[in-house]
C-alpha cells in the first residue's frame, strides 16, 4: 500500500507550524500516540506480530482500526514512527487506535504462510485456522487487552491487505462494525495475474521476484533474483527471455515456490477455485464499503466481484460501492488529479478522503456524522463528475449492440453482407507492445494511455463509429460476442474500447495533444483455448469458426459529442501478457521455442457470424437511479 509524506508547508501568520503539529509526520505520531507491539496468540498457538498506536489523549475511549499485511508493518522499531496512520491522512488528527499486523508466516509473524489462503469449507476441529479466523481471533484479543478502546472495531487493506479485509468480514467477530476492501484480490485466475487464462506476466514477474517466498522474522523486501535487470525496456526483457521455461533456469533457479505452483496450474482446476474467496463472502455482517478505481491494472475484478458477492449474498446489510478515475490505490495518495496524460479536473483523492471514507468510518465506529453515501458512488470519467445511484449498474440503462462492420466501422446496425471478415497475421517474435511507453512492469497510466501506436499496426483490427452527434454514457459491463478462426491451433484474443477524441485538444501539463487522442477506456484479453471452459481446454480446429465471449469490466464514461467509439481487436499484448506460442501445447508454461508459430487470425462480421458488443447506455437525464 502507497504511504505519501504530506509535504505542503502550512503556515498560521507568518510562524512555522512544528513539524509534531503536522498530522502527517512522524513527530505528530510520536507525540500524539503511544507506540506499542504485541505477538498475539492464534487458537493453533501461532503468535501474530502486531504494532498498535493509541492516542495518548485518554478523555474518551477509541475505536480501533485495523490493517492486515503480507508486506510489513515498518517501522518495527519503537524509537521511529509511521509518517501518518490509518487509511488516510486525515486519521490521525481525527483519533483512533491503529493496529497493524503481521498476517500469519510474513516478517515477524510465526506460522506458516500461504498465498490467497484457501478459505476452510469445513473445521475439523477447534484449532483449524484461515483468514477469517486469524482477524477474529486478532480482533478478540485487541478489544480485550487494548486500553481505553471503545469495543468497535473497523478493518480496511488495500489489494493484497484488501483480499486479508474480505477474509475478515466474514464470520465475523461482533465488534467488527466496518469494513472496506479496497481493490480486493478475490481471485487470481481472473484478476492480477491472470486475465481468462492469460498470464499477465510483466505483473507477476517482477511481483513474485520482490515478494517470493516468506523469509522468516526479518523485515526485508528484496529482490530474490537481482538489484536490477539491466534494462528499463520490458518488451526487450522480456522477449529475449523466450518461453516461460526459460524464467526457473535463468532468474529464479526454482526458489519461488508460488511460481511454481502457477507453472503446474494452468487451467482453472482446484488448486485456483479454493483461491477464490467470492464464494465465501457469506455471514457478513458489518457496514461494506468496497473501493476501486476504474483504471486500475491490478485488481479491478476484485473490486466489482467482491461487491456484487457481498450484495447477493448478504441480503439487508449496508454494503457501498465507490469507484473513482484511479490507478491503483491511488486513492490513499495526496493528489490523483491525473493518471498519464489524462486530467480529471480536479483532486479526486482528496474528495474521496474527506467526503466518503472518513465520513463511512466516523459513522460506524464512532456514531459521529451522517455518511450520505448512496449504493454506488462513482466517477464518471469523459466528463469528470461524482454520480450517486441507488443500483450499480444504474437501473435505467438501456442495452445496446453495436456491430463490426464492413471498412472498419462500428454501427448499430446489423451486418448484412454474406461470407464477411476481417484477417491478420500474429506473430509471437513480433507481438503488439502494451502500450507506446518504455517501461519494465506493468504501467499503470497504460489503462489510460493513447492507442493510435496499437491502431496503424497491421495486426491490430481497428472498427469505430461516426462521429457522435450527442453524449454517449456507457455504463455497467461491457460483453464482446466474437467469431473468430485461425489457421493455428490455439490464439489470445485481446478487445479495447477507445474513446477517440477529435482534433483541436490543446496540449496537456504532459505535452501530450490530445487532438485525435484515442483514449483507452476498457480493455480484456482471453485465452482462446479456455474459450468454453476454463477447466478444460481445447484447441481451436484450423479454418472452423468460433466464438468468443469475454466480459469486459465495468465502466462509467461519456463519449462526448465530436468524439467516437473505437475498438479495437488483435491477439498479442506483450509482456503484459505472455505470448500465446498460437501452435496448441498442454501448457505453455512449457512450451518450446519451436511450439511458437505465425498465424492468420479472422474475425467475421457478417450476417450469419456477426461479431459484436453489447453495452448499457444510460440516459443523460438520469438522476442517479
Amino acid at each position: 500500500m502507497r504511504r505519501v509524506l504530506l509535504a505542503v508547508s502550512m503556515i498560521v501568520s507568518v510562524t512555522p507550524i512544528s513539524a509534531q503539529d503536522k498530522p502527517s509526520s512522524a513527530a505528530y505520531i510520536s507525540t500524539h500516540y503511544t507506540w506499542r507491539s504485541h505477538e498475539i496468540p492464534m487458537r493453533d498457538g501461532v503468535k501474530l506480530h502486531t504494532i498498535v498506536y493509541s492516542p495518548k489523549d485518554q478523555s474518551q475511549k477509541y475505536p480501533i482500526i485495523m490493517t492486515r499485511t503480507p508486506y510489513g508493518i515498518h517501522p518495527y522499531q519503537p524509537n521511529k514512527h509511521r509518517f501518518t496512520l490509518g487509511p488516510n491522512r486525515h486519521f490521525a488528527e481525527e483519533k483512533y487506535i491503529f493496529v497493524y499486523q503481521d498476517v500469519r508466516g510474513r516478517y515477524m509473524s510465526e506460522g506458516i504462510y500461504a498465498n490467497m489462503r484457501p478459505q476452510l469449507q469445513k473445521k475439523g476441529g477447534p484449532k483449524d485456522i484461515d483468514e477469517s479466523t486469524d482477524t477474529y481471533d486478532s480482533i478478540d484479543w485487541l478489544v480485550k487487552n487494548t486500553p481505553n478502546n471503545s469495543g468497535k472495531v473497523g478493518l480496511y487493506g488495500i489489494s493484497y491487505p484488501g483480499f486479508y479485509t474480505s477474509a475478515g468480514m466474514i464470520n465475523a467477530h461482533p465488534a467488527l462494525k466496518a469494513a472496506s476492501p479496497q481493490a480486493p484480490i478475490a481471485d487470481w485466475f481472473f484478476d492480477d495475474f491472470y486475465h481468462h487464462g492469460a498470464f499477465f506476466l510483466s505483473h507477476a514477474f517482477p511481483f513474485f521476484d520482490r515478494f517470493g517466498d516468506p523469509r522468516g522474522p526479518n523485515p526485508t523486501m528484496a529482490r530474490t533474483v537481482s538489484p536490477n535487470y539491466g534494462t528499463v525496456d520490458g518488451y526487450k526483457f522480456f522477449l529475449d527471455i523466450g518461453p516461460l521455461k526459460n524464467v526457473n533456469p535463468r532468474y529464479y533457479k526454482d526458489k519461488i515456490t508460488f511460481w511454481n505452483e502457477m507453472m503446474e496450474h494452468p487451467t482453472y482446476d482446484k488448486f485456483w477455485q479454493d483461491r477464490n474467496l467470492l464464494p465465501h463472502l457469506k455471514n457478513v455482517a458489518p457496514a461494506v464499503m468496497t473501493v476501486g478505481g476504474w483504471f486500475d491494472a491490478e485488481d479491478l475484478y476484485g473490486t466489482f466481484r467482491t461487491y456484487q458477492a457481498v450484495e447477493k449474498q448478504n441480503p439487508g446489510i449496508f454494503n457501498v460501492l465507490v469507484v473513482g478515475p484511479w490507478a491503483h490505490g491511488a486513492w490513499s495518495q495526496l493528489d490523483a488529479t491525473s493518471l498519464g496524460h489524462i486530467n480529471f479536473g480536479s483532486n479526486t483523492a482528496d474528495f474521496y478522503q474527506k467526503n466518503i471514507e472518513l465520513p463511512f468510518f466516523n459513522y460506524f465506529l464512532k456514531g459521529k456524522g451522517e455518511h450520505n453515501l448512496p449504493e454506488a458512488y462513482v466517477f464518471e470519467t469523459g466528463v469528470n463528475q461524482w454520480r450517486k445511484f441507488a443500483h450499480w449498474p444504474p437501473s435505467d440503462v438501456k442495452e445496446q449492440t453495436y456491430y463490426l462492420r464492413t471498412k472498419g466501422k462500428l454501427s448499430t446496425e446489423p451486418a448484412t453482407d454474406k461470407g464477411a471478415f476481417d484477417n491478420f497475421v500474429s506473430d509471437p517474435s513480433k507481438p503488439v507492445p502494451t502500450s507506446e511507453r518504455v517501461a519494465f512492469g506493468m504501467p499503470q497510466a497504460y489503462m489510460t494511455d493513447d492507442m493510435r501506436y496499437a491502431s496503424s499496426r497491421p495486426d491490430v483490427l481497428t472498427y469505430q463509429t461516426d462521429v457522435l452527434d450527442a453524449d454517449l454514457t456507457l455504463a455497467g459491463p461491457i460483453q464482446a460476442d466474437i467469431k473468430v478462426s485461425t489457421t493455428g491451433t490455439d490464439a489470445d484474443w485481446i478487445v479495447k474500447v477507445i474513446d477517440v477524441f477529435p482534433d483541436g485538444y490543446a496540449f496537456t501539463p504532459t505535452g501530450k495533444s490530445l487532438g485525435g487522442y484515442q483514449m483507452h477506456v476498457r480493455s480484456e484479453i482471453i485465452r482462446g483455448r479456455y474459450r468454453n471452459s476454463f477447466e478444460k481446454p481445447e484447441p481451436f480446429k484450423p479454418g472452423e469458426p468460433a466464438t468468443i465471449k469475454l466480459t469486459l469490466q465495468d465502466v462509467l464514461h461519456t463519449f462526448k459529442k465530436g468524439h467516437r467509439v473505437m475498438v479495437q481487436i488483435h491477439s498479442t499484448w506483450f509482456p503484459l501478457a505472455d505470448r500465446n506460442p498460437q501452435k496448441y501445447v498442454p501448457n505453455i508454461f512449457f512450451a518450446d521455442e519451436e511450439d511458437f508459430i505465425t498465424a492468420t487470425h479472422r474475425v467475421y462480421r457478417s450476417a450469419e457470424l456477426a461479431s459484436r458488443m453489447t453495452v448499457g447506455v444510460l440516459p443523460r437525464q438520469t438522476k442517479g437511479k
